[in-house]
């Protein structure tokens, strides 16, 4: 069973097209108007082994704010429908991944339970013309969309470019974890038979 979903969503500040596959193979397609999302989105793609198509349009005469936070939106729920009914997967994921002097740490829970722990203070306000505090709104809601629990800590670094990517790169991982077929596995990795 492909476990694929795919999503169009369309606002007054977003029009957004994305597919994404669980099992693929490290393969993206992006077409975005926020470049240093792009290029999150791509270290995500080949990292978790994922393959993504984005094709995004937003207001980013604004900012950015919109079609980052619409793009979390449409990944999370893109994520749940593709996991269908979780039957076998691993459920829980961990990653550390350093980037130089950075070292970032994901730990995901696809409890369908959405919670965002987020432990990240990032030097710069800015990277290029990107607003840092849209990591955040990113990631609460790709967690709020995909209803899992989501846990981020950069426990060191000082470069604030090194400390997101190392998030994504960190937030692929544990997913493609937590997202495995485990054989031990007899149906919803849960005491309560579901998720």
């Amino acid at each position: 069973m492909e476990r694929t979903a795919g999503i169009e969503r369309n606002t007054g500040e977003t029009q957004i097209k994305l597919q994404f596959s669980i099992d693929g193979e490290g393969k993206s397609e992006l077409n975005t108007n926020v470049p240093f999302m792009t290029h999150m989105l791509d270290l995500f793609t080949k990292h978790g082994h994922f393959d993504l198509t984005v094709d995004a349009k937003g207001d980013v005469e604004v900012d950015d704010h919109h079609t980052t936070e619409d793009i979390g939106i449409c990944l999370g729920i893109a994520l749940k429908d593709a996991l269908g009914d979780k039957k076998g997967i691993k459920r829980y994921g961990n990653a550390f991944v350093p980037m130089d002097e950075t070292l970032a740490q994901v730990v995901v829970d696809l409890s369908n339970r959405p919670h965002l722990e987020f432990r990240a203070e990032f030097p710069s306000q800015k990277v290029g013309t990107f607003d840092t505090e849209l990591v955040h709104e990113f990631l609460w809601k790709l967690a709020l969309e995909a209803r899992m629990n989501l846990h981020v800590i950069v426990h060191y670094g000082h470069n604030t470019h090194h400390m997101i990517e190392a998030v994504f790169k960190a937030l692929a991982r544990a997913l493609d974890e937590a997202t495995q077929i485990d054989e031990r596995v007899k149906g919803i990795p849960s005491t309560k038979g579901m998720l």
